[in-house]
């Protein structure tokens, strides 16, 4: 349920489901708060939280000056966002220097992020990668699997062979376009336009998704995430409305199929990444809706 000045209202209506038959989906929501909680990496190069849900996973880090970031034998694609300073980013012999207000998508394989200013530093995985998974704060949670969730499938190699792919988030805001989405094989990341001061509590966007995760990495500001477990006929599956209330850094990953809306809280400047693994197809089938399309194709691409 979209206001319809938000472009998303244009997206074609979710099959009709039952889900009063469906019993047994139910997931609690997974809060990271960063700021009042400790690292679980601390070291020379700074301090790192790490987040997870099913299929990705964040690492957020407040770098040291000339902190690097290694990775070896990464075995599949990630992203690395710098929301001000810049980094150096190596892989295959390739060095590539990337200002702030940037991001990134590295290959598999060896690869470093150094930080010759320090500050902050989001990088996203998938959770094939176990070691990180296994680090994160919340790792237990997925001790059950979530079945309704289906395996996680990569997206197609990229256009012309692996090779650091390197974005600015300097786009202008575009009429029916929704936020500044990009892709690569493994995340699709909608880098919301920033909101000055609270969201307007006569335009929110209550929705679902019916068998993935949204993650919502909270940058800047404060937010108020409103959850909704819809009944079942198994009073197993019924939970109380939440008003999970984190001001920034935070993550929150939120399960399906709980109808979920945010409203931006801080009196300045709140910014909000949405993350979700692998791409989305609805997304992704809007024309001009993800800026890097002609580097990514979608699966059945020729």
């Amino acid at each position: 349920m979209y206001d319809k000045s938000d472009p998303r209202s244009s997206l074609a209506p979710k099959s009709s489901t039952n889900a009063m038959a469906q019993t047994g989906l139910i997931a609690e929501q997974q809060e990271g708060y960063f700021y009042a909680s400790d690292p679980q990496v601390l070291t020379d190069a700074g301090k790192s939280w790490l987040h997870r849900g099913h299929n990705f996973l964040v690492a957020y880090s407040e770098a040291a000056r000339g902190a690097t970031f290694e990775r070896k034998a990464q075995i599949d694609e990630y992203a690395v966002i710098l929301p001000k300073v810049g980094a150096v980013i190596e892989w295959n012999g390739t060095r590539l220097d990337v200002p702030g207000n940037s991001l990134v998508f590295v290959p598999p394989g060896d690869s470093t992020v150094t930080l010759p200013e320090g500050g902050v530093l989001v990088r996203l995985f998938s959770t094939q990668n176990t070691d990180l998974a296994e680090a994160c704060g919340n790792a237990r949670a997925y001790d059950t699997p979530r079945t309704h969730i289906p395996p996680f499938q990569p997206w197609p190699e990229p256009k012309g062979g692996w090779k650091i792919h390197a974005y600015s988030l300097d786009v202008p805001s575009e009429e029916g376009r929704f936020g500044r989405i990009f892709r690569c094989t493994t995340l699709m990341i909608n880098v919301l336009e920033p909101f000055e001061g609270p969201r307007d509590p006569s335009k929110m966007s209550p929705h679902h998704h019916d068998d993935f995760e949204q993650g919502s990495l909270a940058l800047q500001g404060g937010f108020t995430h409103y959850l909704r477990w819809a009944w079942t006929s198994d009073m197993a599956d019924w939970r109380e409305d939440k008003a999970v209330e984190m001001t920034s850094p935070s993550m929150l990953v939120i399960p399906p199929p709980v109808i979920h809306t945010t409203r931006a809280t801080g009196a300045g400047c709140n910014e909000l990444i949405d993350i979700f693994s692998p791409p989305r197809m609805d997304f992704s089938m809007k024309p001009g809706w993800v800026l890097n399309a002609d580097d990514y194709p979608m699966p059945g691409d020729t």
